[in-house]
């Protein structure tokens, strides 16, 4: 039922307003989404980079990997996309799927662009760099929603990068970097939404 009205809200087209209604029915479609994305108890987490082939399908995995080897996997669910579409359907770079593998991760993901309605359905939206967070914030169609938005390096106390670097023109070291800043800000992650499930 949560699928189908998602969908009835997301393809059905301009549907009449009040025209004394300020923000042309925005703010009563803003409404109905939250409520519907309410319901569901379940902790959601989008990671987002530029593409969606490196970065954040890699911190996907990462957390999802984690989630489910302390058992979670009924309460946390984790997904990413990109804020460019270039690469939709695109399964992750070959160098980030070889660096990831080494380590026991399998990227399958198929990459995705936002949508309106991941900053309603996620309760946390990692992204990875400062461009990532300002295109995000652009996109947010509410405060509220802006709120979610947090840097993945927020999550790394160990470490004094600001922002977690494209490895796309990088060589392996890139990669492994890239790798090894996600596991930590993974961590730190679960950490924080352990806590926050459990209250």
């Amino acid at each position: 039922m949560r699928a189908f009205l998602l969908g009835f809200v997301t393809f059905a087209g301009p549907q009449p307003v009040s025209a004394d209604s300020a923000d042309g029915g925005r703010g009563v479609i803003n409404n109905f989404l939250q409520y519907l994305f309410i319901m569901s108890d379940t902790y959601k987490v989008l990671f987002v980079c530029l593409g969606n082939i490196c970065r954040s399908p890699a911190a996907e995995e990462i957390l999802r990997h984690m989630v489910q080897e302390q058992g979670l996997q009924q309460r946390i669910e984790v997904d990413s996309a990109g804020t460019y579409a270039g690469h939709r359907g695109e399964l992750p770079d070959p160098r980030m799927r070889v660096a990831a593998a080494r380590r026991g991760y399998e990227l399958m993901h198929r990459a995705r662009p936002v949508r309106r309605e991941d900053f309603y359905e996620f309760d946390r939206i990692v992204v990875m760099d400062d461009t990532n967070y300002e295109n995000m914030h652009r996109l947010a169609p509410s405060r509220d929603c802006a709120e979610k938005i947090f840097r993945m390096t927020e999550f790394c106390p160990h470490s004094e990068r600001t922002y977690v670097p494209d490895p796309y023109y990088e060589g392996h070291e890139g990669f492994e970097l890239v790798l090894d800043l996600l596991e930590e800000g993974c961590a730190g992650l679960l950490e924080e939404i352990r806590s926050q499930i459990r209250n």
